[in-house]
């Protein structure tokens, strides 16, 4: 694993700078609107990115959709 890991340090500083640009952009969203349990959620969930695009794209939305 170590080996691999050395090998392919480009592949973690991607995934790095893909997981921070997303988190980022989902947790000033979030800000923005208020919703301080989904900032916190965002802020400790590591997830790759996953869950803050979810967020941005489906859960931000709701409120809105429902008003």
């Amino acid at each position: 694993m170590e080996q691999f890991i050395m090998d392919n340090l480009w592949l973690i500083y991607l995934i790095l700078i893909w997981s921070l640009i997303w988190k980022g952009l989902a947790l000033w969203k979030s800000a923005r609107q208020g919703q301080k349990i989904w900032y916190v959620v965002l802020l400790l969930a590591n997830t790759l990115g996953i869950l803050e695009i979810l967020y941005i794209y489906v859960f931000s939305k709701l409120k809105k959709s429902q008003s």
